[in-house]
């Protein structure tokens, strides 16, 4: 998987619960953080440990261990564990750390869902309203979904997903309507427990119809853009 900063750092056993020493040799060599913008860079760390599931559903984590790996304070650390609170994607446990968040298929299809209440009328009007020549421009995002699926790169994938879906809907103009949508897309992307193989699979589909959906935008294809779009959110895709 390709490494971007401290999102490369692989979460040690150690790191769990209460455990935050290394008993079997030597620290391993820490990460260089760039100290004026450290808690974005471990937040981004983070999210991408937990979409990739180095950071497993149901496990607790002490922000001292965590740091120690990322070559930090434990301060940053609870300062970004504090934003994925927020975002649904840990929970806080008493004088030990943070549990990460079990994400059961209710609650992820119940978020397709309002995503889709969102993203489907603004797609389907920008489809009646942009030119084409703006939609080709998005043609190097809907290729680096396909790229990172291909690698099966999980984390690569969320960021291009959404980097994709944001550039559409910032086509309407509305930033609030992005945020929301934005920060609705990343709370789906928490994985559950299953087979990589599958993950794989599902990202490879999910790219394909990226690209489908592209070129009817760019044909004007409206039918084809109306059937896409929702089959998009209704099946696995993101």
């Amino acid at each position: 998987m390709p490494a971007t900063g401290p999102a490369s750092v692989r979460v040690p056993e150690q790191a769990r619960g209460e455990h935050t020493h290394d008993h079997d040799g030597p620290p391993a060599p820490r990460p260089a953080v760039r100290r004026h913008s450290v808690r974005g860079q471990i937040l981004e760390a983070l999210r991408a440990a937990l979409v990739d599931g180095r950071l497993e559903p149901g496990q607790v984590y002490s922000a001292p261990a965590l740091g120690a790996r990322f070559g930090v304070s434990a301060t940053p650390v609870r300062e970004a564990m504090q934003r994925l609170v927020v975002e649904g994607a840990v929970e806080v446990v008493p004088n030990r750390g943070f549990r990460v968040a079990r994400r059961e298929p209710r609650e992820l299809a119940e978020l397709a869902e309002v995503r889709a209440l969102i993203e489907v009328p603004v797609m389907l009007r920008l489809a009646r309203t942009v030119p084409s020549g703006t939609w080709c421009s998005l043609r190097p995002l809907a290729d680096a979904t396909v790229a990172a699926a291909a690698i099966g790169d999980r984390a690569g994938y969320a960021e291009t997903d959404r980097a994709f879906h944001g550039a559409v809907l910032a086509l309407c103009g509305n930033e609030q309507l992005v945020a929301v949508a934005d920060d609705l897309h990343r709370r789906s992307q928490w994985p559950l427990r299953d087979n990589p193989a599958t993950r794989r699979a599902d990202l490879l589909a999910d790219a394909a119809e990226h690209t489908a959906l592209l070129d009817a935008l760019i044909a004007q294809d409206l039918p084809v853009v109306q059937s896409l779009v929702r089959e998009h959110f209704t099946g696995a895709g993101g």
